[in-house]
């Protein structure tokens, strides 16, 4: 039964400041840091706090822009609107293929997790159900889904939480039986940044990635009861969610473990638990990271779905896409990323090394495209919005001195991927990608309009 009144606005407040600050708590924040750590010392801290900064600026332009438009495009739509057609189409094209890999990604990795636990069950077969099971939950309503990420965020944001107040009672020589490293691992063994200046702006182009996520507040607060007054409370909180989760834990986890300590950081949350003699700290661990994926997975099929519905809307896909359930929501959208990320997934097992780690490489970059793209809208439609007079009900701070901050430094991170050899695959392949999204832009607009001007013409020579 197909639903004529749109997409349903059943998501409360409570939902979008969930999914908001779950949604840049996962899986890299609970293991990648460690890596971080390792490979820039204790000065971590400060790549963190910089690409912080410049997510926090990113999500209150977003948030400008949404509190005057909210919209099921978000981004791509504002893209086109101040940058032209084969912007919104190129980035909600791109946008959508980076979250088909990260499904793939993530059920790889929480089958991996199952499979430990019941290894009778095949890693390919817990990755299957695992996405199946998340697709049902964004099928049944998008309330279901809300509720499912609610309580996905809601196990995060307690697990870290619980995380930090261990360490800073470690770190106060408040808990018992552990003795504080007082500064010692701060600055003894190297110094603060042992590896150099260099290092911290290194790590910035790293630890920017983390934070991708927090923009699909702005993607949901489409389908909320009061768009407007909810996607400004989820924008808010962007800036304390980024300092108390991010920045706080790892600077936690550099004052209690030794940056050149593999071991310790390979997974530095079970080291920490080790620490204060926690039983089955793993087990405990991997329970959180699951959770993260889980939370991961649901989001990307709902955000997944949601951007290639309003590309269809708009033309840029196809219309049958546009085809709602009952409940309101467009269930082929959401089985066409399903269906393409279990082909993904079937390359992991089939050819991990080329097919995957390729797919992998060309959606690296994907994400500073859409800061970039969100940046350079908000500078077009505020100057617009400010030439109309027109009354903002959100505003950028130090417009447009920041935003422009903003972007430079964005193309900064994006010209220093050439030289990080760890990262050039990643750029090259997402621009090539780029290159061929943008290109069929063009194509399918020739196409289009040839079709039209033979069709004008048939009708006028059977006048």
């Amino acid at each position: 039964m197909e639903n004529k009144e749109g997409l349903q606005k059943q998501l409360k407040t409570r939902h979008i400041t969930m999914i908001s600050l779950g949604g840049i708590i996962g899986a890299g924040l609970f293991v990648g840091a460690g890596s971080v750590i390792n490979t820039t010392g204790p000065s971590a801290v400060l790549s963190y706090a910089f690409a912080g900064l410049l997510v926090v600026f990113l999500m209150r332009m977003l948030g400008e822009m949404a509190a005057q438009n909210p919209d099921s495009g978000s981004f791509a739509t504002y893209a086109r609107e101040a940058i032209g057609p084969w912007a919104g189409y190129t980035i909600g094209w791109l946008y959508w293929f980076f979250w088909v890999i990260v499904i793939a990604i993530e059920a790889v990795a929480g089958g991996a997790i199952a499979h430990e636990w019941m290894p009778s069950i095949p890693i390919w077969a817990w990755s299957l159900i695992l996405t199946f099971l998340l697709t049902l939950t964004n099928i049944f309503s998008v309330k279901s889904f809300g509720e499912f990420e609610y309580w996905f965020a809601l196990i995060k944001i307690i697990a870290i939480t619980v995380f930090m107040g261990i360490g800073l009672s470690i770190i106060l020589n408040i808990f018992p039986g552990v003795e504080s490293p007082g500064t010692s691992n701060l600055f003894g063994n190297g110094g603060f940044s042992p590896n150099g200046i260099s290092s911290i702006f290194l790590g910035v182009a790293t630890v920017i990635f983390a934070y991708f996520g927090a923009e699909i507040a702005a993607i949901a607060a489409g389908e909320s009861e009061d768009p407007k007054k909810t996607i400004k409370i989820a924008i808010k909180s962007v800036v304390w969610r980024i300092l108390i989760f991010y920045i706080g834990s790892v600077a936690i986890l550099v004052t209690l473990l030794p940056w050149d300590s593999t071991t310790a950081l390979k997974s530095p949350y079970v080291t920490m638990l080790d620490l204060i003699g926690i039983p089955s700290a793993s087990f405990i661990m991997n329970l959180v990271v699951l959770t993260s994926v889980l939370s991961c997975l649901n989001s990307a099929l709902y955000t997944n779905s949601r951007m290639i519905f309003s590309l269809a809307q708009r033309g840029d896909a196809p219309r049958a896409f546009l085809k709602l359930n009952k409940q309101g929501v467009p269930t082929r959208a959401v089985w066409i990323g399903t269906v393409v990320a279990y082909i993904c997934a079937i390359f992991n097992f089939v050819s991990p090394d080329k097919m995957f780690m390729f797919l992998i490489n060309a959606s690296g970059a994907i994400a500073l495209l859409v800061y970039l793209a969100i940046a350079i809208s908000h500078i077009v439609i505020r100057k617009r919005m400010e030439g109309k007079g027109e009354k903002l009900e959100m505003k950028m701070w130090l417009f447009p001195g920041l935003s422009y901050f903003t972007i430079a430094s964005i193309l900064v991170i994006l010209v220093s991927m050439a030289f990080i050899e760890s990262m050039r695959s990643q750029l090259f392949l997402t621009l090539l990608i780029t290159v061929l999204v943008v290109s069929s832009y063009f194509i399918l607009k020739k196409k289009n309009t040839t079709s039209t001007s033979a069709s004008v013409k048939t009708k006028e020579s059977a006048v």
